[in-house]
């Protein structure tokens, strides 16, 4: 066994440096094949395999797209007041009789006078009883019997009366009503609501998609710097790939689809109206009464005398005064007096004066606004990258000992390497850096194991042994 492996390594130059494998790469050439002789197997390196797989990438989220109907209004019509309810206050005035009475400003007299330079006068009361001191009965005395009078004669003064005329009344005065003219404000429309549409927000972003996962591959001529001993000049080295990515750029919901609500102020329309300040009313104006005025004589002082029966002869220690005293009867006096008595007072009537309206036109809200809500659904994007089923690993592969490689086939491979488009140089039978490099093109193609001249690329391009 040990003289197999050496013959392997000394005919295919299979003796290498590698670099540690990673987790993504199994090494399975740790264990020699269980070989038969006159077989030879060469290290490989199977790649990775992949496939493709396709997803759904959202590239613009779900939404609402909000649909509003306006509010709708009816025309209707309204009675608006322009001038308040009153009152108006007619006034009818006092109404005055004529009556005609007799007044007695002296009453009817049987009294004692005298006459002194042609006038009548009183005598005094105290002469009376004087005379009935004189043994004349006063009671018995006859009318127009005379006696001689002894008197002081009396004094009068003049006095002056006020005499009512027309009595006091009253007069109404009437205060109109009192207006001002204002300005009003009339609701022609009411208060509303309007829906706006407030349209999503959506933003752009871009994210990075990986369409091929990182991986490590085997590389040859990579540069190693440390000898090694029995080294065949066969060197390997396990390189990194990077991911590959695509940019994708989505449209992103930041913020959906809704609705403002905006307030709509009522209208109003300005109307000229007579608004009552003070209702009418009625002022009572006192009216005094008249009065005339009429002069009397009233006694202030009483005569002084005494009497004597007319013809006789009086005491010489009297002073005869010269008049003689009658006991006469005056009849009583008047004077007639025209005047104005209250027949019916002054009196007011309230009359109702009714409001004055005038028929405006105004909307009414009938139906408010409403909203409907689609809905958008969302926006996908379908990508494909490509998934590792399995990863690359090494491992041995049955290739082609020394005792095949024959010219003849070295020949035929160069042949048909050429034909699939691949230049190994002159088919001259011998291996060289122009086969190699184009086997291992070739290979990488057709997605087979690399690592030489194995026999699934003989089998491949049809070279029979």
């Amino acid at each position: 066994m040990r003289k197999l492996t050496l013959s392997l390594l000394g005919v295919l130059g299979s003796c290498f440096v590698a670099l540690p494998a990673t987790a993504q790469q199994f090494d399975n050439s740790l264990t020699l094949p269980d070989a038969k002789p006159g077989e030879c197997y060469a290290k490989v390196i199977t790649p990775a395999r992949f496939e493709t797989s396709s997803e759904d990438l959202v590239v613009q989220e779900a939404a609402e797209r909000i649909e509003t109907d306006a509010a709708s209004f009816e025309a209707v019509n309204q009675s608006v007041v322009v001038k308040e309810a009153s009152q108006q206050i007619t006034v009818t005035p006092t109404v005055f009789a004529r009556e005609v009475e007799q007044l007695q400003v002296r009453a009817a007299t049987l009294s004692w006078t005298t006459q002194v330079g042609g006038n009548s006068l009183p005598i005094n009361p105290e002469a009376i009883a004087q005379l009935a001191a004189s043994g004349i009965d006063t009671d018995a005395v006859e009318p127009d019997s005379c006696f001689v009078e002894y008197v002081t004669p009396a004094q009068y003064t003049a006095e002056s009366e006020q005499v009512l005329i027309k009595e006091a009344t009253q007069v109404i005065e009437i205060e109109p009503a009192v207006f001002e003219t204002d300005e009003e404000q009339v609701l022609i429309k009411e208060a509303s609501s309007v829906i706006v549409d407030v349209p999503a927000i959506f933003k752009a972003e871009t994210e990075s998609v990986m369409v091929e996962p990182a991986r490590s591959v085997w590389k040859e001529d990579c540069g190693v710097i440390e000898q090694v001993a029995n080294a065949t000049g066969d060197v390997l080295c396990l390189v990194e790939v990077p991911a590959r990515y695509e940019e994708l750029t989505k449209t992103v919901l930041v913020k959906p689809a809704t609705t403002q609500t905006v307030n709509v102020p009522a209208e109003y329309q300005t109307v000229q109206v007579q608004r009552l300040v003070s209702p009418a009313a009625e002022k009572m104006v006192d009216i005094p009464a008249e009065y005339t005025t009429i002069t009397k004589q009233v006694l202030s002082a009483e005569a002084r005398f005494f009497w004597l029966a007319k013809g006789e002869d009086a005491d010489k220690s009297a002073i005869a005064t010269g008049r003689e005293i009658c006991l006469t009867e005056r009849p009583a006096e008047f004077v007639t007096v025209d005047r104005e008595v209250v027949s019916e007072p002054a009196k007011s009537v309230i009359s109702e004066i009714p409001a004055v309206s005038e028929t405006i036109a105004v909307q009414r809200l009938a139906t408010p606004a409403t909203e409907r809500r689609i809905s958008m659904p969302e926006k996908t994007k379908s990508i494909s990258r490509q998934v590792q089923i399995a990863p690359a690993q090494v491992e041995w592969k049955q290739v082609l000992c020394k005792v095949n490689m024959t010219e003849e086939i070295i020949s035929s491979l160069q042949s048909a390497l050429k034909t699939e488009g691949y230049d190994p140089g002159p088919a001259d039978g011998i291996v060289g850096q122009g086969t190699l490099k184009a086997m291992e093109q070739y290979q990488t193609a057709e997605g087979i194991d690399r690592g030489g001249i194995t026999l699934e690329l003989l089998e491949r391009l049809n070279i029979k042994l």
